[in-house]
Formats: structure tokens, sequence, C-alpha cells
């Protein structure tokens, strides 16, 4: 009975370290779950209601970066980077419009990856978001990602507090 007692606390113990060092907030997780709650709003860039750009903009601002206020003028910056090098802080972008143009002529819709192949974004009809990359929507609508972040504001955003 002692050894399943000393058992039972060792892995609580082990848990409640990990558990702890998971919740550690960095500024970008602060930046992201900063909006949400916030409805979809077309046009918007405040807490009242964001839409796809005007949400990354929000985001990116916090770290003194100065987004444009549409999707593809923010595809325009940065450096291309491929699904499989994304890091968080990294921008995602969609031709929610459709027919799909993976030339990136049909770019619609962004968001900010988080990690973890996860991504947040403004949804039409559902505000900010979490969603997978994975997600057969996001499948086929996926077009490109861009690095805005250098590596030295990365370290910065991902540092926890």
């Amino acid at each position: 009975m002692k050894k399943f007692f000393g058992i039972a606390m060792s892995l609580a113990l082990f848990f409640t370290i990990q558990v702890g060092s998971a919740s550690a907030e960095t500024p970008l997780s602060q930046a992201v779950n900063d909006g949400l709650g916030s409805p979809y709003k077309g046009g918007g860039t405040t807490k009242k209601g964001f839409d796809c750009s005007g949400y990354t903009a929000f985001v990116f601002d916090k770290f003194g970066v100065d987004l444009p206020h549409q999707s593809k003028s923010q595809a325009a910056l940065g450096t291309t980077v491929s699904q499989d090098e994304l890091r968080a802080g990294d921008l995602v972008f969609f031709d929610t419009d459709g027919p799909v143009n993976k030339d990136g002529s049909g770019i619609s819709h962004v968001g900010v990856y988080v990690g973890d192949g996860k991504f947040y974004h403004s949804a039409t009809g559902k505000g900010i978001s979490i969603n997978k990359l994975s997600e057969a929507y996001y499948v086929k609508t996926y077009i490109t990602a861009k690095r805005i972040l250098s590596d030295e504001q990365y370290a910065d955003v991902m540092t926890d507090n």
C-alpha cells in the first residue's frame, strides 16, 4: 500500500509540474487570446468586431508591427514559408471565395499560426476562432504562409511571461 501511495504521489507531482509549465503564457499567446470572444465584423479592427485582416493587424500591432488591413496586402509582406516549416506567429492565407486559385491571386482570408497545426482567425459568423490546418475546408483553401517576425522578434514573442 505504501508503494502504491508513493507512486500515486509521484504521478500527481509530475502532472502538476507539467500542467504548471504548460500554462505559462507567451506574449504571442496573450495577443491572440486577447481577441477571443470578439464577433466577426466586416472591416472591423477592434474587440467590438474583427474581420480577418483586422484581427491579424490587431495582434501584430501589439508587437510594433504595422500590417495593412487586407489579407492580400498582408500576403505581399514577409518571407514565404512552406507549411512544414511554419512556426508560431506566421500568417497563413486562404482562398475562401472559391474556386481556389493556388497561385495566390484569390487570397481572401488570413489567420495567425500558433503551432501544433492550429491557427487563430476571425471567421464569418463565428468571430475569433481556433481551427486546425488539417481540417478539410482549410486543406482545400490553403494558399501560402508568410513569416513576418524576424528571428529576434520571434524570440521575444515566444518568451514565457
